[in-house]
């Protein structure tokens, strides 16, 4: 039974990657139903907090591209990048995964992505260096932000444990971040210069390659704009100071037993709290909120995660006696096992909240301590691997030079080296950190 329950669970994974969208979230349900009405697995219950954060945090990620924030933040980036354009390789992630890591979500990359390729392109640089591991940067920078769906999502599971977000912050912030900048090293060295290489060389000839701007473009950045993305990080901060520090959380004493906040109603409560601050100061109009590409991106992860996440956990909860057996034996001893695990199934979520509400419940039922669990958490980033995603066909899409490019045979493409460099890199700089941290 277990075999064939395992068949319908990869089968409902694999149909709902194909559909795109709210498919995962789809098929995770009928996966669900599956369980329950054929197998009589006994369901677990579904993720409500998880989902309640994420919906709490996209609600203000939207609220602050309705008003602007977005574009402001486009702007300042664009001001970095053209300042030193001859070290476009290692600005450019630099400044998407701080970006990233501030916004709580990789979407803000579509807009730098094309200041990218052009500065790159004045500078004489090849585009596949620079776009490539900033489209990485932009996805490993998910694991280390303290407001993105992925660490609300681990942070949700681990409540009520010693570790904080600030231990996670600890050891994901620095071991991502160096893992790009690696990542990096390998992309500046990557295919030829752009004055060698064949394929610019024949669309420069046959004309097909625009001459460059040659400066920046004219942006409008209002006050509101500006406030508006003071108020979205003034917020993130103050997450990162109610997990740091427990006693800022108001707390009650039930039944003789004190009891503090937790940090998922905290986060709900700041993040909505933002959302209301900068509808109210930055003149927004309330349905440009939920009309944005970032809000409806961050729905679409809600829903995955309620239909994929409940699927899995009523899958591993139903099968736990057997999974427990030599599986934790195996891993335990080994628990970069675990990391290739997690890599394997975002590749097929295209979603790092959904593959940490998937897998990582598996982990803390197998005994693998919380600070391995940490480290191997920048494993989720593996929806590079299969070239398709977003952010990866926009960056090759705005290489005009040709030089970003889907391989042959597929997998061969632009991101699969400076991908791997970063992931690796980043868990392997997370087990070290995470010796030192817990």
């Amino acid at each position: 039974m277990f075999w064939l329950e395992l068949i319908v669970v990869l089968a409902c994974i694999f149909i709902g990657a194909r559909m795109g969208g709210v498919g995962l979230g789809v098929m995770g349900g009928v996966g669900l139903s599956i369980l329950t009405f054929v197998f009589g697995v006994k369901p677990t219950s579904a993720p409500i907090d998880v989902m309640l954060m994420i919906v709490a945090v996209i609600t203000a990620a939207g609220a602050l591209q309705a008003a602007g924030g977005m574009d402001y933040l486009v702007s300042v980036a664009e001001r970095m990048l053209r300042k030193h354009p001859s070290r476009i390789t290692f600005v450019g992630p630099i400044v998407t995964y701080f970006f990233t890591l501030f916004a709580g979500t990789g979407h803000v990359a579509y807009s730098v992505l094309p200041v990218i390729s052009e500065v790159a392109r004045e500078s004489n640089v090849r585009p596949e260096r620079p776009l490539s591991i900033s489209v990485i940067a932009s996805q490993q920078a998910i694991t280390a932000s303290p407001i993105s769906a992925a660490t609300v999502a681990l942070l949700g599971m681990i409540t009520g444990s010693s570790v904080s977000l600030i231990d996670i912050l600890l050891v994901c912030i620095p071991s991502t971040f160096l893992g790009c900048m690696i990542a990096a090293v390998v992309a500046n060295r990557m295919g030829k210069d752009l004055d060698k290489d064949p394929e610019y060389l024949a669309r420069l000839q046959a004309g097909l390659v625009p001459p460059t701007t040659k400066g920046a473009q004219t942006r409008t950045v209002s006050p509101e704009s500006k406030l508006a993305v003071a108020l979205f990080i003034a917020a993130a901060l103050v997450v990162v100071a109610l997990g740091t520090f427990p006693a800022l959380r108001p707390a009650w004493t039930v039944e003789g037993k004190l009891e503090r906040l937790s940090m998922p109603m905290s986060i709900q409560m700041v993040m909505l709290t933002a959302t209301g601050l900068i509808v109210a100061f930055g003149k927004v109009k309330i349905d440009q909120v939920v009309k944005g590409s970032v809000f409806l991106a961050g729905v679409q992860a809600v829903i995955a995660i309620f239909g994929i996440a409940w699927m899995g956990d009523t899958f591993f909860a139903g099968n736990m006696e057997m999974l427990s057996g030599s599986i934790k034996e195996i891993v335990t001893q080994s628990p970069w096992l675990f990391a290739v695990a997690l890599f394997i199934l975002s590749i097929l979520l295209y979603s790092q909240a959904a593959t940490v509400r998937a897998l990582m419940p598996l982990g803390l039922s197998l005994g693998i301590p919380i600070g391995p669990l940490v480290a191997m958490f920048p494993a989720v980033n593996g929806y590079f691997f299969i070239p398709n995603y977003g952010t990866v066909v926009a960056a090759i899409n705005f290489d005009q030079t040709g030089t970003t490019r889907i391989g042959k045979y597929v997998l061969n493409h632009s991101f699969m080296i400076p991908g791997l460099v970063a992931t690796i890199s980043s868990v392997l700089i997370g087990f070290v950190l995470a010796q030192i941290v817990f």
